[in-house]
């Protein structure tokens, strides 16, 4: 009989984030897997000739795409927290989702969601003034937008207060808290280090709707998307092994959008 809580999830990872003459990731190798890129939009990483590139490979490949917009802070990889205004996270949002979506319906494409990078997917994560901010943004472009959020987030919860949808997100590649949060990225157990136990957790998530924490225990969470970083060294092998193993398990992959 099959398990009532296998159900349809979308796999997504960070996608183009070069910029200039250096590559990060392994693009390529990971849109045979995954079924949503978020495409970062020139502030953390990108630029126009990457952007453009990322944006045909997705749309070639026919995978969804999605706005993944952050801090201006190329150096740190978007990863350090500014001091950053709700007025300012509105407009850098807005400047980016335009800057995406221009490339992307010159290709044919059409933007599905929006997800922030980094710090800033934190930030709004656990702050309403910014999550507001980033929401209201969203919202002023295209309301049909879906967000992509952490499961239980400040950000989730005000997608769904000012009537948008929002898609809650788990991490197969990084271990948890128990309180639902990502462990920090200073710890050394910080990180999934196998595909097997990336699998392992990522199965947990959609069947039982909750994570394993790194003391032992579970922390519940939603898993209607299933992320993958795409800077990690194995990232495609962990593309592969996830795609490979939840299928084999009855879940359905698909992009959200078609859910």
């Amino acid at each position: 009989m099959t398990n009532p809580r296998i159900r349809t999830v979308d796999l997504n990872c960070d996608f183009g984030e070069g910029y200039g003459a250096y590559t990060f990731g392994q693009d390529e190798a990971l849109l045979r897997h995954v079924t949503s890129v978020n495409i970062a939009c020139g502030f953390h990483a990108g630029d126009p000739h990457t952007i453009r590139e990322a944006v045909e490979m997705a749309v070639a490949a026919g995978t969804e795409i999605g706005a993944h917009p952050g801090l201006p802070d190329r150096v740190g990889f978007g990863r350090r927290e500014m001091a950053v205004s709700p007025q300012e996270v509105y407009d850098l949002t807005l400047y980016q989702i335009g800057a995406l979506d221009a490339f992307v319906r010159a290709a044919g494409g059409k933007l599905r969601h929006v997800k922030p990078h980094g710090a800033l997917y934190h930030m709004t994560g656990k702050r309403v003034d910014l999550a507001e901010a980033l929401v209201r943004a969203v919202r002023d472009y295209d309301k049909q937008l879906l967000i992509y959020g952490q499961s239980g987030s400040v950000l989730t919860a005000e997608a769904t207060r000012q009537y948008m949808t929002p898609v809650s997100e788990v991490f197969a590649d990084r271990t948890y808290m128990q309180d639902g949060s990502v462990t920090s990225r200073s710890r050394p157990d910080s990180v999934v280090s196998t595909p097997e136990d990336a699998l392992r957790q990522a199965l947990t998530m959609v069947t039982m709707g909750a994570a394993p924490t790194i003391k032992g225990g579970k922390t519940p969470v939603q898993a209607d998307t299933i992320c993958l970083h795409g800077d990690g060294p194995h990232a495609a092998e962990f593309a592969k092994a996830l795609r490979q193993g939840l299928e084999m398990s009855g879940v359905i992959l698909k992009p959200h959008s078609h859910h």
